[in-house]
Formats: C-alpha cells, sequence, structure tokens
C-alpha cells in the first residue's frame, strides 16, 4: 500500500481539487453552477467561510480531495469528494472521510450533511460505513443531480 498524507488546502492544491471534481462531474452529470462555484474559487467558497478542503497526497501526487463547508453555526455540508480513477481502491476515501469527521468535531459541530445521486452506489456506501442516515432531500438544494440526503450527527453533540 502506497503512503496516503492528507493535507489540509493550498493554493497549491486548487488545480487538482478542481480537475479531480470536474473530471467525476463531467463523467456520471454535468457540471452545474454551484459546481463552479465552489471549484472555480475555493478559498472564497470553502476556506474562508471557515471550512476546509482536504487533499490525499500519494508520492506528491494529488490522489483525491474533499471539502467541508460550514452551513450554519454548528452544521457543516461534507461535498466535492473525489478519488482519481487510478486511485481507487487504496482506501483514500476513509481517510478523507476521518479527516472531515475530525475535522467537524473539533470544530464543535453537531451535523454533517451530504447530498449525493442513487447511482454512486461505492459512495453511499462509504457514507453509510461513517455512520450517515438518509434524510429528506432539501427541496432548496443547490444540485439538480441531487436525489438523495444524507446527515451525520457528530458523537457528544446535542444532535
Amino acid at each position: 500500500m502506497p503512503n496516503i498524507e492528507i493535507v489540509e488546502f493550498t493554493d497549491e492544491w486548487a488545480r487538482d481539487f478542481a480537475s479531480l471534481n470536474y473530471e467525476w462531474i463531467e463523467k456520471f452529470f454535468s457540471v452545474e453552477r454551484h459546481d463552479r462555484e465552489i471549484l472555480d474559487n475555493p478559498m472564497r467558497s470553502v476556506i474562508q467561510p471557515g471550512g476546509q478542503i482536504f487533499m490525499a497526497i500519494v508520492s506528491g501526487i494529488a490522489a483525491g480531495t474533499v471539502a467541508m463547508i460550514p452551513a450554519g453555526s454548528t452544521v457543516m455540508e461534507l461535498t466535492k469528494m473525489a478519488v482519481a480513477p487510478e486511485f481507487q481502491g487504496m482506501g483514500i476515501a476513509n481517510h478523507l472521510m476521518k479527516s472531515c469527521i475530525e475535522f467537524a468535531t473539533a470544530r464543535g459541530v453537531d451535523l454533517v450533511f451530504l447530498e449525493s445521486h442513487r447511482s454512486l452506489g461505492p459512495a453511499l456506501s462509504l457514507y453509510r460505513k461513517f455512520g450517515f442516515v438518509e434524510t429528506p432531500m432539501d427541496p432548496n438544494s443547490e444540485y439538480a443531480r441531487a436525489d438523495i440526503r444524507m446527515e451525520l450527527a457528530i458523537p457528544g453533540s446535542n444532535m
């Protein structure tokens, strides 16, 4: 198994954050306005509001990524998870999920939610493995492609 390092976002990873996500979105869906808002300016859309982007690095190469975006004082959205095809099956998504949960816990977050699509079976299995449960869709979702919403109550929170 390769050495997987999880690092926090810096400008050096901006292009990789965008390209990893554009690749999978374009493969399965269409890129939407909200995708572009996040991917084309991650500092403004994720970091400055108090979120974080994690990058999974293998031998100096960006192999995967995920973002955590504040959605209220004690709520965060887990979004833009992607692992490059050549690195899939190495447990990278597990490392990224652990980093997200640790980040949320350290910030006193009560709830993490995500929106996805039912056709993305491996992703949904990953989310369930980490304790996410399906909840009703948000009628104000930013994504036309989303057909499933999942939430995770952070252990030790008030949820």
